[in-house]
């Protein structure tokens, strides 16, 4: 049975199609009094339903990234998103928001996870609720530019140097 669904218009109900409804527990509920199958079409005496719970983009389990974007991380989601990476290059932007490099390297990080997708951009502010992860990573000054590869760090910028941070992306990309 193929199935349609278009939530831009009311579900329809014929003696050739079910009836489709959707709800917000993404749950896809067909109801029909007939039946097909390679041979024909089967009357049945009683209705039939069939419930089916079908996965979306809704349900997700944690946190997840998005191609060609950055991703703002805490202390909480950093690492289930690294390990979630798996062997794909993770780069860390660690910044502040008082930090005026910082406030410069912004649109061009931003810039660099559109240019390289298939390497995970992750950005964590280092305030007072994830200075427990910064103090974990090594942090000294900001901005500072952490390259996981394996959930291990094989690279660091500090300071706004992009073409530096360019080159170590690379580096790490191509080995």
């Amino acid at each position: 049975m193929a199935l349609n669904l278009s939530l831009s218009a009311p579900p329809i109900r014929s003696p050739q199609q079910p009836l489709l409804r959707y709800s917000a527990k993404h749950t896809i509920v067909i109801s029909s009094d007939r039946l097909s199958n390679p041979k024909g079409t089967v009357s049945r005496s009683s209705s039939r339903r069939v419930v089916t719970r079908v996965r979306s983009s809704l349900d997700t389990v944690g946190p997840t990234v998005k191609v060609g974007q950055v991703t703002e991380v805490d202390k909480n989601t950093f690492w289930p998103l690294v390990k979630a990476a798996d062997d794909k290059t993770v780069v860390l932007d660690m910044y502040t928001q008082w930090c005026g490099p910082c406030k410069v390297m912004a649109p061009k990080f931003q810039e660099l996870s559109q240019k390289y997708l298939d390497v995970v951009f992750l950005k964590l502010d280092c305030n007072q609720e994830n200075k427990p992860l910064a103090k974990e990573l090594g942090i000294k000054v900001v901005p500072t530019f952490k390259i996981l590869k394996d959930s291990k760090v094989v690279k660091e910028v500090t300071g706004a140097k992009f073409d530096d941070l360019v080159l170590a992306i690379e580096a790490v990309r191509s080995s």
